[in-house]
Protein backbone atom coordinates (compact mmCIF):
# COMPACT_ATOMS: atom_id res chain seq x y z
CA UNK A 1 0.00 0.00 0.00
CA UNK A 2 1.61 3.63 -0.98
CA UNK A 3 2.20 5.48 2.42
CA UNK A 4 0.40 8.91 2.55
CA UNK A 5 2.69 11.60 1.41
CA UNK A 6 3.42 14.03 3.50
CA UNK A 7 3.42 17.96 3.38
CA UNK A 8 5.55 20.75 4.54
CA UNK A 9 4.42 22.25 7.25
CA UNK A 10 3.75 25.73 6.53
CA UNK A 11 5.45 27.55 9.99
CA UNK A 12 2.03 30.29 10.06
CA UNK A 13 1.74 31.99 13.00
CA UNK A 14 -1.58 31.36 15.07
CA UNK A 15 -2.86 34.17 17.51
CA UNK A 16 -2.49 33.50 21.11
CA UNK A 17 -5.42 34.46 24.06
CA UNK A 18 -3.46 36.34 26.57
CA UNK A 19 -6.21 38.01 27.84
CA UNK A 20 -7.33 37.68 31.82
CA UNK A 21 -10.28 35.72 30.75
CA UNK A 22 -8.15 33.16 28.92
CA UNK A 23 -5.71 32.81 32.09
CA UNK A 24 -6.18 29.36 33.46
CA UNK A 25 -6.10 29.18 37.38
CA UNK A 26 -4.74 26.32 39.54
CA UNK A 27 -3.11 25.44 42.86
CA UNK A 28 0.10 26.10 41.18
CA UNK A 29 -0.54 29.84 40.26
CA UNK A 30 -3.71 31.01 42.49
CA UNK A 31 -1.63 32.91 45.08
CA UNK A 32 0.36 34.44 42.20
CA UNK A 33 -3.41 35.54 40.20
CA UNK A 34 -4.56 36.60 43.70
CA UNK A 35 -1.96 39.11 44.26
CA UNK A 36 -1.95 40.60 40.83
CA UNK A 37 -5.68 41.21 40.87
CA UNK A 38 -5.35 43.30 44.07
CA UNK A 39 -3.33 45.85 42.00
CA UNK A 40 -2.57 48.55 43.41
CA UNK A 41 -3.83 47.31 47.29
CA UNK A 42 0.18 45.31 47.09
CA UNK A 43 1.43 44.46 50.02
CA UNK A 44 4.64 46.20 49.29
CA UNK A 45 5.45 48.62 46.27
CA UNK A 46 7.73 45.78 44.54
CA UNK A 47 6.50 41.92 43.69
CA UNK A 48 9.00 39.52 42.63
CA UNK A 49 7.30 36.96 40.38
CA UNK A 50 9.35 33.85 39.82
CA UNK A 51 8.77 30.90 37.90
CA UNK A 52 10.32 28.33 35.55
CA UNK A 53 9.98 28.75 32.06
CA UNK A 54 6.61 28.45 30.18
CA UNK A 55 5.19 28.82 33.68
CA UNK A 56 2.50 31.34 32.67
CA UNK A 57 4.60 34.35 33.58
CA UNK A 58 4.22 36.47 30.50
CA UNK A 59 0.27 35.20 30.26
CA UNK A 60 -0.19 36.93 33.10
CA UNK A 61 2.26 39.94 32.82
CA UNK A 62 -0.03 40.83 29.75
CA UNK A 63 -3.38 40.06 31.61
CA UNK A 64 -2.26 42.34 34.19
CA UNK A 65 -1.35 45.18 31.96
CA UNK A 66 -4.65 45.28 29.87
CA UNK A 67 -6.15 45.86 33.38
CA UNK A 68 -3.73 48.43 34.73
CA UNK A 69 -1.77 50.05 31.31
CA UNK A 70 1.51 49.33 33.04
CA UNK A 71 4.79 49.71 30.86
CA UNK A 72 6.74 46.64 29.84
CA UNK A 73 10.37 46.21 29.71
CA UNK A 74 12.96 43.59 29.66
CA UNK A 75 15.28 43.64 31.97
CA UNK A 76 17.94 43.61 30.40
CA UNK A 77 16.72 46.50 27.78
CA UNK A 78 16.51 48.63 30.81
CA UNK A 79 18.21 51.46 30.94
CA UNK A 80 19.00 54.49 33.08
CA UNK A 81 16.97 56.73 30.23
CA UNK A 82 14.01 54.58 30.68
CA UNK A 83 13.00 55.22 34.34
CA UNK A 84 11.07 58.52 34.51
CA UNK A 85 8.58 57.22 31.27
CA UNK A 86 8.19 53.55 32.70
CA UNK A 87 6.89 55.42 35.87
CA UNK A 88 5.00 57.74 34.25
CA UNK A 89 2.93 54.87 33.06
CA UNK A 90 1.41 54.25 36.66
CA UNK A 91 2.37 50.42 37.40
CA UNK A 92 5.47 49.08 35.46
CA UNK A 93 6.64 45.39 34.65
CA UNK A 94 10.67 44.19 34.50
CA UNK A 95 10.09 41.43 32.87
CA UNK A 96 13.09 38.18 32.83
CA UNK A 97 15.49 39.76 34.95
CA UNK A 98 17.23 36.38 35.53
CA UNK A 99 18.83 37.23 32.52
CA UNK A 100 20.74 39.95 34.03
CA UNK A 101 19.99 43.52 34.74
CA UNK A 102 21.36 46.90 34.59
CA UNK A 103 21.25 47.29 38.51
CA UNK A 104 22.12 50.83 38.43
CA UNK A 105 19.13 51.61 36.39
CA UNK A 106 16.74 48.90 38.26
CA UNK A 107 18.00 50.55 41.12
CA UNK A 108 16.86 54.18 39.87
CA UNK A 109 13.54 52.52 38.76
CA UNK A 110 12.81 51.27 42.18
CA UNK A 111 13.37 54.42 43.87
CA UNK A 112 11.66 56.57 41.52
CA UNK A 113 8.15 54.01 41.82
CA UNK A 114 8.66 53.94 45.74
CA UNK A 115 8.43 58.35 45.73
CA UNK A 116 5.66 58.27 42.65
CA UNK A 117 3.73 55.65 44.51
CA UNK A 118 3.66 53.06 41.16
CA UNK A 119 3.70 49.54 41.74
CA UNK A 120 6.86 47.33 39.93
CA UNK A 121 6.40 43.85 38.99
CA UNK A 122 9.47 41.82 38.33
CA UNK A 123 9.53 38.42 36.55
CA UNK A 124 12.31 35.86 36.93
CA UNK A 125 13.23 31.93 36.72
CA UNK A 126 14.73 32.51 39.80
CA UNK A 127 14.74 34.29 42.85
CA UNK A 128 17.54 37.49 43.48
CA UNK A 129 19.65 36.00 45.32
CA UNK A 130 20.82 33.58 42.66
CA UNK A 131 21.39 37.30 40.19
CA UNK A 132 25.00 37.71 41.53
CA UNK A 133 24.14 41.57 42.49
CA UNK A 134 26.93 43.66 43.10
CA UNK A 135 24.69 46.75 43.85
CA UNK A 136 23.95 46.16 47.74
CA UNK A 137 21.06 48.69 47.76
CA UNK A 138 19.46 47.21 44.95
CA UNK A 139 19.67 43.24 46.78
CA UNK A 140 18.28 45.43 49.82
CA UNK A 141 15.31 46.88 47.84
CA UNK A 142 14.71 43.66 46.34
CA UNK A 143 14.68 41.79 49.73
CA UNK A 144 11.94 43.69 50.29
CA UNK A 145 9.57 43.04 47.40
CA UNK A 146 6.54 40.41 48.30
CA UNK A 147 7.74 37.20 46.82
CA UNK A 148 5.31 35.07 44.78
CA UNK A 149 6.01 32.06 43.39
CA UNK A 150 4.25 29.79 40.36
CA UNK A 151 4.98 26.25 40.85
CA UNK A 152 4.73 23.31 38.21
CA UNK A 153 0.61 22.76 37.20
CA UNK A 154 -1.30 20.07 38.39
CA UNK A 155 -3.28 17.72 36.33
CA UNK A 156 -6.08 19.72 36.53
CA UNK A 157 -4.71 22.84 35.10
CA UNK A 158 -2.19 20.86 33.10
CA UNK A 159 -5.40 19.76 31.06
CA UNK A 160 -6.84 22.99 30.65
CA UNK A 161 -3.65 24.39 29.24
CA UNK A 162 -3.49 21.63 26.58
CA UNK A 163 -7.39 22.38 25.80
CA UNK A 164 -6.57 25.67 25.63
CA UNK A 165 -3.43 25.64 23.35
CA UNK A 166 -5.40 23.68 20.92
CA UNK A 167 -8.02 26.09 20.70
CA UNK A 168 -5.58 28.68 20.07
CA UNK A 169 -4.74 26.28 17.33
CA UNK A 170 -8.12 25.67 16.27
CA UNK A 171 -7.31 22.37 16.39
CA UNK A 172 -10.54 19.70 17.66
CA UNK A 173 -9.04 17.32 20.10
CA UNK A 174 -10.72 14.19 21.79
CA UNK A 175 -10.41 14.50 25.57
CA UNK A 176 -9.09 11.01 25.24
CA UNK A 177 -5.87 12.65 23.92
CA UNK A 178 -5.31 14.95 26.18
CA UNK A 179 -6.43 12.24 29.41
CA UNK A 180 -3.25 10.52 27.35
CA UNK A 181 -0.75 13.04 27.39
CA UNK A 182 -1.24 14.75 31.10
CA UNK A 183 -0.84 11.25 32.73
CA UNK A 184 2.46 10.93 30.17
CA UNK A 185 4.25 14.41 29.99
CA UNK A 186 6.15 16.23 32.05
CA UNK A 187 4.60 18.80 34.08
CA UNK A 188 5.61 21.86 32.56
CA UNK A 189 3.34 24.34 30.28
CA UNK A 190 6.68 25.17 28.91
CA UNK A 191 6.74 21.49 27.39
CA UNK A 192 2.98 21.05 26.74
CA UNK A 193 3.90 24.42 24.43
CA UNK A 194 5.96 22.22 22.71
CA UNK A 195 3.76 19.00 22.19
CA UNK A 196 1.36 20.87 21.27
CA UNK A 197 3.23 22.69 17.98
CA UNK A 198 4.99 19.11 17.36
CA UNK A 199 1.19 17.66 17.33
CA UNK A 200 -0.23 20.33 15.36
CA UNK A 201 3.36 19.96 12.58
CA UNK A 202 2.73 16.54 12.43
CA UNK A 203 -0.64 16.18 12.10
CA UNK A 204 -0.67 19.01 9.22
CA UNK A 205 2.55 16.80 7.75
CA UNK A 206 1.03 13.61 7.29
CA UNK A 207 -2.82 15.07 7.08
CA UNK A 208 -4.16 13.30 9.73
CA UNK A 209 -5.90 13.74 12.30
CA UNK A 210 -4.15 14.12 15.97
CA UNK A 211 -4.66 10.43 17.61
CA UNK A 212 -3.32 8.69 20.96
CA UNK A 213 -0.86 6.47 18.87
CA UNK A 214 0.57 10.26 17.04
CA UNK A 215 0.42 11.59 20.56
CA UNK A 216 3.00 8.77 22.00
CA UNK A 217 5.00 9.30 18.91
CA UNK A 218 5.24 13.08 19.60
CA UNK A 219 5.90 12.39 23.59
CA UNK A 220 8.78 10.53 22.36
CA UNK A 221 10.86 12.99 20.49
CA UNK A 222 9.86 15.27 23.32
CA UNK A 223 11.55 12.96 25.85
CA UNK A 224 14.54 12.50 23.75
Amino acid sequence: MAETPRQLPLDLPHEQALGREDYLVGSSNRAAFELLERWPDWPSPVIMLAGPVGSGKTHLVEAWRQETDAAIIAARDLGEGDVEGLVAAGAVAVEDAHKGVNETALFHLLNAARQADVRVLITSRTWPVSWNIRLPDLMSRLRAATPVEIEEPDDDLLRQVLVKLFADRQLSVEPSVVDYLVVRMERSLGVACDVVDRLDKEALAGRVKITRPLAGRVLETVHN
